[in-house]
């Protein structure tokens, strides 16, 4: 099945947003990048933290606008963040005291941006305050299913309204706590989004009877990230049992405070290591953690199947790109896939990416985004019911449109390695979920260069 794009929404002459000139490689990569803390893990702390039995610390945090939108989201709910000194390269530590069920009640006003992590992972913790909190976010947002979450919380016993006063099926909506929310077996469709469950499990041990989640309906999508929410609860004391598939057992009780260092963001690590295909060079990212929930591990085997040479040895993961990048079939690569289809735009051979439905969902319609882009500059990119198939084409100069999500202006970027002329609209939309993205790309492409044929591998 082909997909269509014509409803996404491009900007007019009069709206258009800045270009940024992508950087083009006339000699291959050599460069050492480091990238800021996970955005996922952050924010799965900052939660945690907001309900933990004490001050709770967040070492070399993600600093972005989704982590940022965060603070000020539990801010609002009642906890106290503060900012510290710390050792981390990309800001200061974060010092979290956790909010009080017993605080009188008060009006919260939550701005969820772009985030889905604020969207789904704030309402149910506003359940377990008094009073009312009020949910919107940018225009995009209110296009982000949301009818999982809220539909979940009327099950559990919690208003959840619409301005009008009616059941919304997604942003805004206003969420009334009573400061107690009793809990139990809840029957959930979580197969739109992994967050649904997420957001459900992360307080589930704070609700009086504590969380027996059971999912019903086609596959839960990015599983990894579950397993990530279930490992980060565990590390605070909360016991699951996740034993039977598709059923989460989170029983009643406390969440420890913790002092947590925060891995770096392997899915932001993504284009850099695409550079070294892009360019047939070397990046290395030193701190690649040995055993990891993140799903930006699955790095080593996508690149190493579109022909890398890929290592780690003493923390250090080191991509070699080959001389021409190879296509490859993907059965899962979840919010690696804008990344991924950009190199498979590059490569010598067609590729297919499926299980990825889901991704139109998420801060656009990815799948219609990533067609259309690669289309736009001569590449052959086609949908299918769930991903994509994308075979080889000679690209040219031309503007990729961002559409307001970080991961499409990135997969720009990597194209403009490869081909001369390409444009990335509104590069700063980029600051989602890796502040000064472009100095860190160009960084990168400024430090030395390894001697060869001038040119990139892909787009040959």
């Amino acid at each position: 099945m082909t997909g269509s794009t014509t409803a996404l929404s491009q900007p007019d002459a009069a709206e258009a947003l800045p270009l940024w000139p992508a950087p083009f490689a006339t000699r291959p990569i050599n460069a050492t990048v480091t990238v800021p803390g996970s955005k996922s893990l952050t924010n799965r702390f900052l939660v945690l933290a907001a309900l933990a039995d004490g001050p709770s610390r967040l070492r070399a945090p993600l600093h972005s606008r989704d982590s940022a939108l965060m603070i000020e989201a539990l801010r609002q709910l009642g906890a106290s963040i503060t900012e510290v000194p710390g050792d981390g390269a990309f800001g200061p530590d974060l010092e979290v005291v956790p909010l009080s069920q017993d605080a009188p009640s008060s009006l919260a006003r939550i701005d969820c941006g772009l985030a889905g992590t604020v969207m789904r992972f704030v309402p149910p913790l506003a359940a377990l305050r008094n009073g009312v909190s009020v949910f919107d976010g940018d225009p995009h947002a209110r296009n982000r299913p949301m009818g999982t979450i809220i539909e979940a919380l009327k099950a559990l016993g919690v208003a959840v309204t619409a301005e009008d006063g009616g059941t919304p099926a997604s942003l805004p909506f206003d969420v009334a706590g009573t400061g107690e929310v009793r809990g139990g077996h809840l029957v959930i469709d979580a197969s739109a989004s992994s967050q649904f469950v997420s957001a459900l499990l992360l307080v589930g041990a704070r609700f009086t009877e504590g969380l027996h989640l059971e999912h019903v309906g086609k596959p839960v999508p990015s599983l990894d990230h579950i397993n990530m929410t279930v490992a980060v609860l565990r590390g605070v004391g909360v016991s699951v049992d996740d034993s039977v598939p598709n059923h989460w057992v989170v029983a009643p009780g406390t969440i420890r405070a913790f002092d947590q260092r925060i891995e770096q963001d392997l899915s932001n690590a993504g284009p850099f290591l695409a550079a070294a295909l892009a360019t047939s060079g070397t990046v290395r990212i030193p701190n690649w953690p040995t055993g990891t929930t993140q799903v930006g591990d699955l790095w080593r085997s996508i690149l190493a199947d579109m022909g890398a040479t890929v290592s780690l040895s003493d923390g250090v993961l080191t991509v070699t790109g080959g001389a021409q990048i190879k296509g490859a079939d993907f059965d899962e690569t979840s919010e690696l896939a804008p990344t991924v289809a950009a190199l498979c735009a590059l490569a010598s051979g067609p590729s297919r990416l499926s299980g990825i439905a889901h991704l139109r969902g998420h801060e656009t319609d990815r799948l219609a985004a990533l067609v259309a882009e690669i289309n736009r500059l001569g590449g052959d990119a086609e949908e299918t019911s769930d991903g994509l198939v994308i075979r080889p084409a000679k690209l040219h100069s031309g503007v990729v449109h961002s559409y307001a999500d970080h991961r499409m202006a990135t997969a720009g970027a990597i194209l403009g390695l490869a081909v001369e002329g390409i444009e990335v609209e509104d590069i700063a939309t980029t600051a989602k979920t890796m502040p000064d993205f472009p100095r860190l790309w160009e960084n990168m492409i400024a430090q030395g260069q390894e001697p060869g044929t001038p040119g990139p591998a892909g787009n040959a």
